[in-house]
Parts: C-alpha cells; structure tokens; sequence
C-alpha cells in the first residue's frame, strides 16, 4: 500500500541503503579511530646511551642515497662491530616495522647509527612487485625507531636522545651538541655516561656569555642585525 508517494517497496529498498550507509560510515570511523595494520607499537628501550652497545654495528656515517625504504650510507668510522665494508645498506620504516621514516634522514646528512644486522626475513617481509620497500636483505643492517639508535651530527659534533633522562621518542631535545670523539670514546668503554651528561647540559654562564657576545659584536658592527649567530648550529660550536 503506498505511503504518500512511496511505495512499501521503496520504502524498503531505501531503508536498506540507509543501513550500508551506516555501516560504511561506522567502518571509516572505525578505521580513523583504532590503530591501523601498519601502525608501530613498541616500548621505549632507551636513550643511546642506553641501547646502543647492544646492536651489532655502530657507525659514523653520511647518507649516500635513498633506495625506497633504506639508505646506502658512507661510513667515516666505525665505533664498534666487526664491518669492513665502506658502505652498507640501511633499512628504515614500511608497514608496521617500528623504524624511522627514511626521509629524517636526507641524502648528504651525518649520522651516528646504531645498527642491527638483517640475520632473517620474516614472512611477508619482501614483495616481488615492490623490491625497494621491504623489511630488508639478508646481510644488510635496520635501524629501530624504539629508542635513541641515531644522533645527528654537525661538524664534530652531534645531537639527539643521548642520555638517559631525555623525553621519550624525541628526535631533537634541548642540549648542548656533544664531541663525536667524546662519544666515540663513550662507546669504547673510555667514558662515563656521567661524562655525557655533563657534556651534553647547557650551561646558563655560558649562553649569557654568548648573548652578551652576540650583543658587543652587533653594536660593533661585526654582526649584521638580521643575522643573528645560531646557537643550535653546532658548527658555530666549534
């Protein structure tokens, strides 16, 4: 029997478009809302300090080129592990693999990484039609995004989640930059954590100086006013 205009058929078959509608629309908020197939869940595992005598390799290295998901770097030294290799293959983040995304990490960039070699792949971990991103090769090395496995360097110096204390997952905490020599020797067995620590600490004496500094120069005309020295270059550090 019809209903103003519409018939019972009507009224059913758009009834029934109403409920896929629904459901569709609870299943995209679902999906916006609980963690996808290719999220990452890990616990934070340390600070370098922390973790990074317990990887395989560790490096002083700059980012050759990218590959899709990994990064063949040159190394400069090699802090500790067994690789006589001057370049390897490095591979970061796809899918769910807990690394970081390769692009923190630009071509020409100078880097401290802690490493692990690829013993294994896991199952699923290489797809034929996508050969340069995948978990990795055997004999390569990845580097985890669970703590602080990799400290940016500048110059001679180099800056990240160094020490023990640092907020967790930070890439870039406020400190001052460190010696890579000094964490070199860190590694080595030759300095305390206590040392990096203190290595690592601004010190408000020291960036008074540097204003006070900063402020002589200008009105002696040897700093131009819109180009202010930049402390958090650890070149200029040096």
């Amino acid at each position: 029997m019809p209903i103003g205009f519409l018939t019972e058929g009507t009224i059913a078959r758009l009834s029934r478009r109403y409920l896929a509608s629904n459901i569709a629309l609870s299943t995209l908020l679902a999906g916006l809302t609980t963690p996808t197939a290719h999220a990452c869940e890990c616990l934070w595992q340390g600070s370098f300090s922390e973790v990074a005598k317990d990887t395989d390799i560790i490096v002083l290295a700059s980012i050759e080129r990218h590959r899709g998901n990994a990064a063949d770097i040159s190394i400069e030294d090699t802090y500790q592990g067994a690789e006589w290799h001057e370049n390897l293959r490095v591979w970061m983040k796809a899918g769910d693999y807990c690394r970081p995304d390769i692009d923190k990490f630009p071509e020409g960039s100078r880097w401290v990484l802690a490493l692990d070699k690829i013993e294994a792949i896991p199952e699923g971990g290489f797809n034929p039609s996508t050969p340069n991103i995948s978990y990795g090769r055997v004999d390569d090395y990845s580097l985890s995004s669970c703590g602080g496995y990799w400290l940016a360097v500048r110059g001679q110096r180099a800056t990240g989640n160094l020490i023990p204390g640092m907020p967790r997952f930070a890439d870039a905490p406020k400190m001052n930059p460190v010696l890579v020599n000094h964490i070199e020797s860190f590694v080595a067995g030759e300095a305390s954590v206590n040392s990096l620590i203190r290595a690592s600490e601004i010190d408000p004496e020291l960036e008074a100086l540097k204003r006070a500094s900063r402020g002589f120069m200008r009105r002696g005309g040897l700093l131009p006013p819109t180009e202010p020295l930049d402390d958090s270059n650890p070149d200029n550090l040096e």
